[in-house]
């Protein structure tokens, strides 16, 4: 199979999960990797690489993703054949989100 089509099929799949979810999304230009050319998208505040592939070096793909994030925080999607997708993302933006997520529990 042709890796750039999976890669394809992997970004419009992660475009339909995050638009499932009440979300703006659709397929990044691609042009060679800078902020405004993010895998996916979107109307949230994070860049998603998106990594469709059986085994994934988590690394490189951060890696990837921080060195085209510009000043959003870098988010991995990821998932292999028949599992469902994940989320990899730097602590620091994990725990951002779950403050902010304490902060609109708090004010509600």
């Amino acid at each position: 199979m042709n890796s750039r089509e999976k890669g394809k099929r992997g970004e419009l799949e992660w475009r339909d999960v995050i638009r499932s979810h009440g979300y703006e999304a659709r397929r990044g230009q691609q042009f060679s990797g800078n902020p405004d050319s993010p895998d996916v998208v979107t109307n949230l505040p994070y860049h998603f690489e998106v990594k469709r592939v059986e085994r994934l070096n988590i690394e490189n793909a951060m890696k990837q993703a921080k060195a085209e994030c510009g000043d959003k925080p870098p988010v991995v999607a990821h998932r292999k054949n028949g599992e469902p997708w994940m989320v990899t993302m730097l602590a620091p933006a994990f725990f951002n989100l779950i403050k902010q997520c304490q902060i609109k529990k708090n004010i509600s």
